[in-house]
């Protein structure tokens, strides 16, 4: 090589691979699940189309490390908030909780919307499902440090509901319904156990009912 020619800048693959999963998530926001392909994402993150053939074969790989990229946003962003929350209160908790949720439906819509987008393609993809069960273990490991594990699994299934509720629907639900909600399944009801039966117990008191 001639000593005053530049050397040639070698590509970082993970930085390239990062701007390729980022433009997937872009496209998504843009033009849903069934719009996305290879060469839109090759088009918005700016690379040959042969790039994202090369890291990704398939729409599938996509959507995964789409869906891999928006879990690990999602749990540093929890992690982050019940770092700054050590203790909270039943009310507390849901109003927080509440302003949580209003924020989707509101100024943080197009990222909810791409974040329910790819969770709910693993109904029909079985291999991202394990990615989707990580979104529910999150947001219960997230409710476990305020209440106890029933009424986590309980809280955790009413966000989702009305996450997918003021997302799909023509008018999401106010305020203080959501708060009316949360502050109901958050509140402990002491005539009920703490833990959930599992599996096992569950088909025992089935059959002992029978």
């Amino acid at each position: 090589m001639a000593a005053n020619q530049p050397a040639r800048r070698r590509r970082d693959p993970q930085r390239r691979i990062a701007e390729i999963v980022e433009a997937t998530e872009r496209v998504i926001a843009a033009r849903g699940i069934e719009g996305l392909t290879h060469r839109a994402v090759a088009e918005e993150a700016g690379v040959p189309l042969g790039a994202t053939t090369y890291h990704f074969a398939t729409k599938d790989d996509l959507i995964e490390a789409a869906l891999r990229r928006a879990h690990e946003r999602y749990a540093a962003t929890l992690e982050e908030w019940a770092a700054q929350r050590p203790t909270l209160t039943t009310n507390q908790l849901s109003v927080l909780l509440t302003d949580a949720l209003m924020g989707c439906f509101g100024p943080n819509r197009d990222y909810e919307v791409v974040e329910l987008e790819l969770y709910v393609a693993a109904v029909r993809r079985p291999a991202l499902r394990t990615i989707a069960d990580q979104y529910t273990e999150t947001t219960t490991g997230l409710l476990l440090r305020y209440v106890d594990p029933a009424t986590a699994h309980a809280a955790t299934a009413a966000m989702n509901g009305l996450t997918l509720r003021g997302l799909a629907s023509s008018q999401p639900p106010g305020r203080d319904e959501v708060e009316a909600i949360l502050t109901r399944v958050l509140t402990p009801n002491p005539a009920l156990p703490a833990t959930l039966p599992t599996a096992a117990e569950n088909q025992a008191i089935a059959q002992h009912g029978q």
